[in-house]
């Protein structure tokens, strides 16, 4: 009788290796591992995660590129709504383990596996995230998370891998790293509390740039296609050069607090300096060339849409909704944003567009009209404030018994 399959999302990772040895030996498995490249390996790392892989017992190990369809179907949404969990956090894990989550599903589907794995512990969001595309997707899949399940611990895990012959170094790094096209995130000692903040050595790129400088974002219908004068072919390739220009300034380092999927508060140290600067240059151009309604229905929709990616829910048909109406808000959303770059900070200096509504051919605020008069004004005003003068006196009659 030939063995189930179990198609396994495999990081390399402790968790994950432990997984394989206890699904294929312990389980009777035929362990297919897949690992879903959001843009935060290298070729180097790739080829080592691999080795590992068949070096612990899968039958298969495979390594799907999804970078370009990350961007495309997740974070160019982001971007066109400026997305910031808590007004802070640019969802860098939260969207890439969405999507991580998906791909693997749908890879499990596509080979005919009977049951489909993940090593995620019971205490954090991606347990939520990976089961739900999983059930989405191949519901009819056994889900097995053995971490989960064993309620095992580090230790644990390292004891049951050196049995089985697994002599790795699995010393714990002081802080846990995880990258991707989208931002990095860290955890360690301090993010645990609620008042320490992460030291200077905790940070992936350390200061390297002291020297001031200012660059220039260009912005094609809401996406950055152009940076410090430099025209990329794809989003993806100018987000890149962005982070290169501007993560050895240690800008866009934070701590994000948040409410988990599981109903409590929580910690992450972030760095993400592309992602910080394209959003608030994005947001800035568009304050310049969107309509009062349109950035007032951004802002509502766009906070739904960041609350329902980051509780895993990528895959509700009312997402899809949200980011057409997301997509058609972009069309005059073309210009150049100027950035102003220091040590640990940045601000945007202006911008310049053709769709740009600050138009002196108007008027300028507080200097000039020039498509109306005083007596429009006059006109304007009194029927703006009829209503609230009416309830005025009418309030004032009931008091005084009128």
């Amino acid at each position: 009788m030939s063995q189930p399959k179990v198609v396994l999302a495999f990081s390399g990772g402790l968790d994950t290796s432990f997984c394989v040895k206890y699904l294929a030996e312990d389980k009777g498995y035929e362990v297919y591992s897949v690992l879903v490249d959001t843009g935060g390996f290298s070729e180097e790392d790739l080829k080592t995660i691999e080795a590992n892989a068949y070096a612990l017992g899968v039958k298969s190990h495979a390594t799907i590129s999804k970078t370009a369809d990350y961007y495309n179907d997740c974070i160019k949404y982001l971007i066109f709504g400026n997305v910031l969990k808590n007004n802070t956090y640019p969802l860098s894990v939260s969207a890439e383990r969405v999507f991580q989550a998906v791909a693997v599903a749908e890879y499990a589907k596509e080979i005919g596996a009977t049951a489909i794995a993940h090593g995620s512990t019971g205490a954090g969001n991606d347990q939520v995230r990976f089961d739900m595309a999983f059930r989405i997707i191949i519901p009819e899949a056994e889900i097995i998370t053995p971490i989960r399940d064993l309620k095992l611990s580090r230790e644990a895990e390292i004891e049951y891998l050196t049995k089985k012959g697994v002599g790795r170094e699995w010393a714990k790094a002081a802080y846990s790293i995880n990258k991707g096209l989208w931002g990095t995130s860290v955890g360690g000692k301090e993010t645990l509390t609620s008042e320490k903040y992460l030291p200077e050595e905790a940070w992936p790129t350390q200061v390297s740039k002291t020297e001031p400088e200012t660059i220039t974002l260009e912005f094609v219908e809401g996406e950055l296609k152009g940076v410090a004068g430099e025209t990329f072919e794809t989003s993806v390739q100018a987000i890149q050069k962005l982070a290169a220009i501007t993560q050895p300034f240690g800008i866009g380092r934070d701590i994000h607090v948040g409410d988990t999927i599981i109903g409590i508060k929580g910690r992450v140290g972030f760095e993400a300096a592309a992602p910080l600067i394209i959003i608030k240059a994005h947001h800035t151009l568009e304050k310049h060339v969107l309509s009062e309604q349109q950035l007032y229905w951004k802002d509502q929709l766009s906070n739904t849409y960041g609350t329902l990616l980051h509780k895993g829910q990528f895959t509700e048909p009312v997402m899809r909704n949200i980011e057409a109406f997301l997509a058609d808000t972009q069309s005059h959303v073309t210009g150049k944003v100027h950035v102003y770059l220091a040590p640990y900070r940045f601000y945007v200096e202006g911008i310049e567009s053709p769709f740009d509504l600050m138009s002196s051919k108007f008027g300028s605020y507080g200097e000039m009209n020039n498509a109306w008069t005083g007596d429009d004004v006059r006109g304007f005003s009194k029927v703006a404030s009829n209503q609230v003068m009416i309830y005025q006196k009418v309030s004032e009659s009931v008091q005084n018994n009128e």
